[in-house]
């Protein structure tokens, strides 16, 4: 292939990945602390050709007027379009249902409202699902603590385990998220919704590059014996739902353990 046919080839490629329509929901509550720094990180990612869904839950805080602050910015860029919704709700994950009804896009990405993504998270995810046309995928997550930060890697080991799995680093295929709903059962729902989707068979792809920073503090990550006590049974109940190893109680026990002392 001589260099001009390569240039050729990597333009119409580039062309190809533009054109992939790309929505981003983003669930929120009370988050005028916040919100503002996870809206910036879509406004500033490479790709171009993003909606962008904030779905409030009725915040009684500046949470609504600080996202409506910046619709005319978002939507004068080429390729974006942003729009915000404020209602009561029964919770993130009733709001991230509502979002995949409301998504135009062909891949869906869920950013929370108090983290944030990488500039090329978006660009990352469409070029992945260019080629590999995943139902579900996910990258791997900074995980910024009390004292410091760490990686948690996304991947697809022997173990189905929330250890590999990365929510505020997932894009789903818009039809997938609309044929797997989220249950509604607890703050687990989107291992629910993933395990669902591999019992399933259906395509997955992890991706082991950072995607997106996530802030230790929110309902998942509380630290008291009887919030870890919590997340096992809920989490082991989402394994039995599916059929899967009590192994996997053992699993989760050490998990929480050793997160409660180490995070």
């Amino acid at each position: 292939m001589s260099t001009l046919q390569k240039n050729i080839f990597c333009y119409n490629l580039c062309e190809v990945i533009k054109i992939i329509p790309v929505t981003i929901l983003t669930v929120a509550l009370n988050s005028d602390a916040t919100i503002a720094r996870t809206i910036e990180s879509v406004i500033n990612q490479t790709y171009k050709n993003i909606e962008y869904i904030i779905l409030d839950g009725a915040s009684h805080d500046n949470t609504v007027k600080i996202a409506s602050s910046y619709i005319e910015r978002f939507n004068a860029m080429p390729g974006r379009s942003m729009k915000v919704f404020s209602e009561k709700d029964k919770g993130m994950y009733d709001a991230l249902n509502k979002g995949a009804g409301l998504a135009q896009g062909v891949i869906v990405g869920q950013i929370n409202a108090d983290d944030y993504y990488e500039p090329d998270a978006v660009q990352t995810m469409a070029e992945l699902y260019e080629r590999e046309k995943f139902d579900l995928a996910w990258g791997s997550v900074r995980v910024i603590t009390r004292t410091g930060s760490m990686i948690k890697h996304a991947k697809r080991g022997l173990l189905w385990t929330t250890s590999h799995w990365c929510h505020p680093a997932a894009f789903a295929s818009r039809d997938i998220l609309l044929e797997y709903p989220y249950p509604l059962n607890n703050i687990h729902d989107d291992f629910d919704f993933a395990t669902h989707v591999y019992i399933d068979g259906r395509k997955i792809f992890p991706i082991d590059k950072v995607i997106s920073n996530f802030t230790v503090g929110g309902a998942s990550t509380k630290k008291s014996f009887k919030d870890a006590k919590r997340r096992i049974d809920e989490i082991y109940g989402i394994y039995k739902k599916y059929g899967m190893s009590k192994f996997y109680y053992l699993h989760r026990l050490i998990f929480e353990t050793v997160k409660y002392f180490l995070i």
